[in-house]
């Protein structure tokens, strides 16, 4: 499930002035790797991320998913190879605050057709994964910080994509919450999933094995650690079971 970026432009037109988003990125990431991607406000990361989970249209070059040409797909396709092969982590959770954390998890499954017995138990096993099994009928205003980003992780794994991306995932979290996200995030690196994080976090990215700088749309610095990363050491089997 390799990702190769060659080339990739984002234009977006702002009245009469040509706003360069992308400006040329070339990148590889390889299958199982955990990478992150840092910048100041403004640099384009988060336009990558978007390309890069298909979200968004590259403007202009090639962007090869697992061999497959996304920058020309069809929405459709777009939407499938989105929804097959990626699991989106946000910053703000983005659950539905009327319904519980069971339903929250399971709500991908309608939209793949997947009958209510079956996705309310494969919901409750992935909330069993991340240490929320016993809230999984609390909504969302009943969790804490921590437990609601452990909902989002546990919904971004119902549909067991290799890939994983998250969009500053411990942005609205104290730190001993941070620390137990990118401790299931570690896990499930090493379970065998790509991990691509966006931050401005030092601390958070230094989670990563390889860190991606981006800065005026263009990558300035990409860093594979000599050593032990942080994701090396002891993480907590009581927050992400096998």
């Amino acid at each position: 499930m390799s990702i190769v970026l060659t080339d990739i432009m984002k234009i977006y037109q702002m009245g009469d002035t040509a706003v360069h988003a992308l400006a040329g990125v070339t990148l590889t990431i390889r299958d199982g790797e955990f990478v992150a991607i840092i910048g100041p406000s403004g640099s384009g990361k988060s336009t990558l991320m978007n390309i890069i989970g298909c979200l968004d249209r590259p403007t202009d070059g090639s962007y090869r998913l697992a061999a497959a040409e996304v920058a020309t797909m069809t929405d459709d396709k777009l939407a499938e190879a989105r929804n097959r092969k990626i699991g989106f982590v946000f910053q703000n959770f983005n659950l539905l605050s009327r319904i519980s954390a069971l339903q929250n998890v399971a709500l991908p499954l309608i939209y793949a057709g997947v009958n209510k017995q079956v996705r309310m138990a494969r919901a409750a096993q992935n909330l069993d994964i991340v240490g929320l099994g016993e809230r999984k009928y609390h909504r969302p205003n009943e969790l804490s910080g921590g437990q609601r980003q452990r909902v989002a992780i546990a919904r971004a794994l119902i549909n067991d994509p290799p890939i994983i991306i998250a969009d500053e995932p411990t942005g609205n979290l104290d730190s001993k919450s941070s620390t137990e996200i990118m401790e299931i995030f570690c896990r499930l690196n090493q379970q065998g999933r790509t991990i691509i994080m966006v931050t401005h976090e030092p601390d958070i990215a230094a989670y990563a094995r390889r860190s991606i700088q981006v800065r005026d749309g263009r990558i300035i610095k990409d860093e594979v650690k000599q050593g032990v990363a942080v994701c090396s050491g002891k993480v907590s089997s009581s927050l992400l079971k096998d």
